[in-house]
């Protein structure tokens, strides 16, 4: 029998709706709709916009129903980035659209927690790694009077499963990026949440946790389940991976570095790495690394555009493939990357304070963020290897990054391992996949990775190491010192 599952995919910069459609041991996937994400500004704040969201899912929805032609649909399930969230009143209707990681007001107030709580603590609790947006700092600027209108707080994905219907639950691979959980309880820390000190308690407006798979009841005549929450967490499901000696790299805005492991890893060794312990499907544990992706470039090819100079990504990555390799050398982790507005400008400046040459041209400036997000990769995979006590020896890449042949082959040649590029939709593959292990019509992760291997054809890239990929490493080893 034929089973429909919906995958409702809300990434940081885009949203897809996909039907999957698996039979026999195999899935098919069909895009039902696309959509930008776009971010609004209320005042000096950086929101997001849940009226266009609801909307857009909505639509892609009732255009999944289309496909059917009234056949019917065996799941729906959100999934979406982390650390952001929505805060509902005692009518459960959102108070504000939510704040965007990456607005301003968070700006030291990691620091200031890690002064007051205690740096080494916090990550001994959570075992998550220390990023200035991450949903504990950005609680901890909350007004008074919005914590004590709030009754609710739900991350995104587990809004957009509430108000298709389901119940207002906080599904665990996603509630672990908030920095608020215990990784080896897999339950809210409400001891570090009082350590914050916000007049109003935060720990009250935590919902009820709850695996993923877990069906939150039926609307409309479907079930909705809270599938692999996270985009990541869904993305590592949807990997072919075997054995232990891969590694998952999930390519977007973010790049998502890791190894799956059975239980936490909550050491000096990790925290100094900077690696992070995100919790996944069937009570796995993700030890990854938050690496700034395709970012970069985004904002590069959006300065460009706003100078007349509107490039397609098929063109910017021509220009690179022709621009001279490993020019510069720069460090991703920069935190001025993280922050939009004049993106060119910062990676020239970043060459210059290290005594490099700049990138002269929009192929030159490409190149440089492309190798460096290569050497950044074996920088963590090196990381993993230590931490995890494992070898890696292939990486599998999943998402949009696998569409940029080049960003592939660069990053096996920098990392010396074999590449399996694909599948590209993995996060719907896998939010898909896990509603239906919740469905129980397969059976186990592993089953559901057997499913994706069956399905979706890899393209596979061969390292190529060089001594100029050896120096060009040494050089961004000495820069992170």
């Amino acid at each position: 029998m034929k089973r429909n599952f919906v995958a409702l995919d809300l990434g940081s910069s885009s949203g897809r709706v996909l039907l999957g459609q698996l039979l026999d041991g195999t899935l098919n996937i069909t895009e039902a709709h696309r959509f930008e994400n776009v971010p609004v500004r209320e005042g000096e704040s950086l929101r997001w916009s849940l009226d266009a969201l609801t909307h857009e899912v909505h639509h892609g929805v009732d255009l999944a129903r289309q496909l059917l032609r009234s056949k019917p649909i065996h799941g729906v399930s959100c999934d979406s980035w982390g650390v952001d969230y929505v805060l509902l009143n005692h009518d459960g209707d959102p108070i504000a659209k939510p704040f965007h990681y990456r607005d301003r007001r968070t700006e030291g107030v990691m620091e200031r927690l890690c002064t007051k709580i205690g740096r080494d603590r916090i990550f001994e609790r959570t075992g998550i790694q220390f990023l200035p947006f991450n949903t504990i700092y950005q609680l901890a600027t909350e007004t008074p009077e919005t914590l004590k209108n709030a009754e609710h707080l739900l991350m995104v994905a587990d809004y957009f499963n509430y108000l298709m219907g389901g119940l207002a639950r906080s599904e665990v691979t996603l509630a672990s990026t908030t920095s608020l959980i215990d990784p080896r309880t897999r339950h809210w820390d409400t001891k570090l949440a009082d350590d914050l000190g916000t007049t109003t308690p935060i720990k009250r407006l935590f919902p009820r946790l709850v695996e993923a798979g877990t069906c939150l009841g039926d609307s409309e005549g479907y079930p909705v389940y809270a599938s692999a929450s996270h985009d990541t967490a869904a993305a590592v499901a949807g990997c072919p991976g075997q054995g232990e000696d891969w590694a998952f790299l999930s390519s977007g805005t973010w790049s998502l570095l890791g190894v799956e492991v059975a239980t936490p890893v909550v050491t000096k060794a990790a925290l100094d790495a900077k690696l992070s312990n995100e919790l996944g499907v069937a009570g796995t544990t993700r030890l990854l690394r938050n690496i700034i992706g395709l970012w970069p470039l985004q904002q590069c090819r959006k300065e460009w555009a706003s100078a007349g100079k509107n490039f397609s990504w098929d063109e910017v990555i021509a220009l690179a493939e022709k621009a001279k390799p490993l020019s510069a050398v720069i460090d991703l982790d920069d935190r001025r990357f993280i922050v939009p507005g004049n993106m060119p400008g910062k990676i020239a400046d970043v060459c210059l304070e290290t005594r490099q040459s700049p990138p002269l041209d929009v192929g030159e400036t490409v190149r440089v963020v492309l190798d460096g997000l290569a050497l950044k990769c074996r920088w963590v995979i090196e990381a993993l290897e230590r931490v995890a006590g494992r070898k890696i020896t292939t990486v599998n890449m999943v998402g949009g990054g696998t569409q940029i042949k080049l960003l592939c082959q660069l990053t096996a040649d920098a990392c010396g391992r074999r590449l399996v590029a694909g599948p590209v939709e993995a996060t719907a593959v896998g939010n898909i996949l896990v509603q239906a292990m919740g469905a129980k019509v397969v059976k186990s992760l592993a089953e559901a990775r057997e499913i994706v291997r069956r399905s979706f054809a890899p393209v596979e890239y061969e390292p190529h190491p060089s001594r100029a990929w050896e120096d060009a490493y040494a050089k961004m080893i000495e820069l992170t010192r």
